[in-house]
């Protein structure tokens, strides 16, 4: 009766002295001995066993599947539970578990595969980015005049440099030789650059300086039409110099300036003893002035100074005129050369890459600095912090006005 009804168990029996069998494809395998109870007991007991080692199997496979375990940890498992079911002291189909192990064995294996491949993928996506901020950064070493963006520019590819994926060691260390190479190779022409503006402008300095001091020199002169015409070659010789640094340019102007108004407010005092036969010269200035006003509003710089020009070299030819007319027609002239000589100076600062370069970097901030504000603002409102999104509206009003201001001013330099 006894060993009728176990062994009737399709994966394991129990013999007379109550050592417990497990059925396998290799032949019987003792597992245990059951000593008390009867053997359907035993059997049920062994039983038990497999299924809490089927269950870890199971287990494993819901990890393997359902999260992203890495293949090492995985293969680890897979190695122990494979251990575990060879030698197993549990009555049940082992094979069946064997086979679920070596499915998850190919699925890992394939994961392994799809992990090497992305993995490639995504060093080749670095190198990619890496060579292209290298090339990036040589050019700009290679190329850009705008020193101040380009110093900029060559900090924030430092910085993609780092946020990008590691690739192996030999191309990272060559492709970041050239990118230190390129940054070392516009520092050092950025140097140069301006070493030589500076060289430049201190000799358009020394350049005016003799100008000024040849305009002094004959400030006194009573030769008025010869000296007029120094005078007027003299400015003719401070246009073409260039500019000096803004400070020595002021002092040298007021110089040279100073020296002209002398000798023409001279020679206007002597010509005024002959107010009574100058009618003729005043017509003509008033239609001279007549015709210098319509140069404004200046449009074109160019045009409006070599228009001025020929009037100033006819205002010149047409001498002097009555004391009591003189200032009125003198001043009209002069706030024409203003308007012209201000429209010279603003063409001159549009142009300037330096002060291009520091309305652009301010809008650039003020719209950094609204960016975190607004993130800020949102944040509060979403805490319910009513202090802190008045602080931040507040401080969001203030900085929209700034940059409205500072886009207003680098819209002048295009």
């Amino acid at each position: 009766m006894r060993e009728d009804t176990v062994s009737t168990d399709p994966w394991g029996r129990v013999d007379d002295d109550g050592t417990v069998y497990v059925r396998t494809a290799e032949g019987e395998r003792a597992v245990g001995s059951w000593q008390a109870g009867e053997p359907e007991e035993a059997l049920a007991y062994f039983h038990r066993k497999f299924d809490e080692l089927a269950g870890q199997v199971t287990l494993l496979e819901q990890r393997v599947k359902g999260t992203d375990l890495a293949p090492a940890q995985a293969e680890a498992s897979i190695a122990k539970l494979r251990e575990a079911v060879a030698d197993a002291h549990a009555v049940g189909d082992l094979a069946a578990l064997t086979a679920r192990l070596d499915g998850l064995s190919e699925l890992v294996a394939h994961r392994r595969e799809e992990v090497k491949a992305a993995r490639e993928q995504a060093r080749a996506e670095a190198k990619a980015i890496k060579e292209r901020i290298v090339a990036e950064a040589e050019r700009i070493a290679d190329e850009t005049t705008h020193w101040k963006s380009g110093g900029e520019r060559l900090r924030q590819l430092v910085e993609e440099w780092k946020a990008a994926d590691r690739i192996d060691r030999v191309t990272e260390a060559g492709l970041w030789k050239r990118l230190s190479a390129a940054r070392t190779a516009f520092a050092k022409r950025r140097k140069v650059y301006f070493a030589g503006l500076d060289e430049q402008r201190e000799g358009v300095r020394a350049a005016k300086e003799r100008i000024v001091e040849e305009a002094e020199a004959i400030a006194g002169s009573t030769d008025w039409g010869a000296t007029a015409a120094v005078y007027r070659d003299l400015m003719q010789r401070w246009k073409s110099a260039g500019r000096a640094s803004r400070e020595a340019e002021d002092e040298l102007w007021a110089r040279f300036k100073g020296a002209q108004d002398h000798f023409f407010q001279a020679r206007s005092a002597v010509f005024a003893e002959r107010d009574a036969s100058l009618a003729a010269n005043a017509e003509a200035k008033e239609q001279l002035l007549a015709e210098a006003e319509k140069i404004l509003p200046v449009t074109d710089v160019r045009t409006a100074r070599s228009a001025l020009r020929h009037i100033v070299e006819r205002w010149e030819a047409a001498g002097p005129v009555p004391r009591e007319q003189r200032d009125r027609l003198e001043g009209g002239l002069r706030k024409v050369d203003d308007a012209v000589r201000k429209a010279e100076d603003n063409e001159w600062k549009r142009s300037n890459p330096e002060a291009r370069a520091r309305a652009q970097s301010t809008v650039d901030q003020l719209r950094t600095s609204i960016e975190q504000l607004e993130k800020r603002l949102a944040k509060a409102e979403a805490a319910g912090r009513a202090k802190d999104v008045k602080e931040a509206e507040e401080a969001l009003t203030a900085r929209r006005s700034w940059l409205e201001e500072a886009e207003r001013t680098l819209a002048e330099f295009s």
